[in-house]
């Protein structure tokens, strides 16, 4: 059977941010998107973003997103491999881990065009890799300096991507989709309003629905505030600073790249380590992609004009 251009959904050029484990809201983002009847058919990612979207790429996010929102606190810890050596964590582990549950592939090989960030450490530019092992690249896009070791593509130290460009758009320019939709993990950091009585003249259930993400982002703005009642590590320090700048570098590239549509979090719905808070941070990327997309319903007709 062909595709019918008249009735298909349209086509999506995805770049997902990076954010440390706020990235697994880009799951949540996908699902809506594949609820939708979006079809994405390129995706740049870096750090998580390139993760994420790799493995989407390869067919494989289910079987991801069933492992990631089973891990507890131990678990997290035990992914770990820390060394001295050219930052705090090798990150062989945690690769090995995700080869051994995902499997891997070439990116030449996959259905989805595919691109991974990273940062060429020595000459300061990005490196876009859309060649070789997927998951090294996914590898080179992660190391976050001074965390993870720097990783080895075709001779050049490589780094994590957000230092250059922590939501590629950039990469999707070339690539032919109906759209172009970004994913921000780096939004600025804030609570959610006080409810007020949605406008007489705003539909019931989409009344019902923004009342229901404002109690999810209540729900896990008040973990935040918990565990920000104790004084942050240096680790953590280290990252939220990080973040900081990767925030500002964002919103300087995407104005200077402009997506048809950004779907931004706020940077504080977690802390870059909190992977055991999956199911939380998945379904708080479906309600931010639910609420973007209630307000940009593409179509065909539209893509076609």
């Amino acid at each position: 059977m062909t595709d019918n251009p008249a009735t298909r959904g349209p086509t999506i050029a995805l770049a997902l941010g990076a954010g440390g484990a706020k990235g697994l809201a880009h799951i949540g983002v996908i699902e809506e998107l594949t609820a939708r009847g979006c079809h994405v058919t390129a995706i740049a990612g870096s750090s998580m973003g390139a993760l994420i979207g790799g493995i989407h790429a390869m067919g494989k996010l289910d079987v991801y997103r069933d492992w990631v929102v089973s891990l507890a606190k131990l678990d997290v810890l035990r992914l770990v491999d820390w060394t001295l050596s050219g930052g705090l964590i090798k990150g062989d582990r945690i690769i090995d881990t995700m080869r051994e549950l995902i499997g891997d592939t070439l990116i030449e090989k996959l259905p989805i065009a595919y691109t991974a960030v990273a940062t060429d450490i020595d000459r300061g530019r990005e490196m876009w890799l859309t060649r070789g092992p997927l998951f090294d690249a996914i590898r080179a896009s992660i190391a976050i300096p001074t965390i993870f070791r720097p990783h080895l593509v075709d001779g050049h130290r490589c780094v994590d991507g957000a230092l250059l460009n922590p939501v590629p758009v950039t990469p999707l320019i070339r690539e032919r989709a109906d759209y172009v939709i970004a994913v921000s993990l780096d939004g600025a950091a804030s609570r959610p309003p006080t409810a007020v009585a949605a406008p007489a003249t705003e539909p019931a259930v989409v009344a019902g629905y923004r009342q229901r993400i404002g109690a999810f982002v209540n729900r896990v703005l008040a973990h935040r505030d918990m565990a920000a009642a104790r004084e942050p590590g240096a680790l953590e320090l280290l990252a939220q600073s990080i973040e900081l700048m990767q925030a500002n570098l964002a919103r300087l590239r995407l104005a200077a790249y402009e997506p048809d549509l950004l779907i931004q979090l706020p940077r504080n719905i977690a802390s870059a380590y909190e992977f055991y808070r999956a199911r939380d941070l998945i379904e708080l990327g479906r309600a931010a992609a639910h609420q973007a997309l209630a307000t940009w319903p593409p179509t065909a007709q539209d893509a076609d004009a």
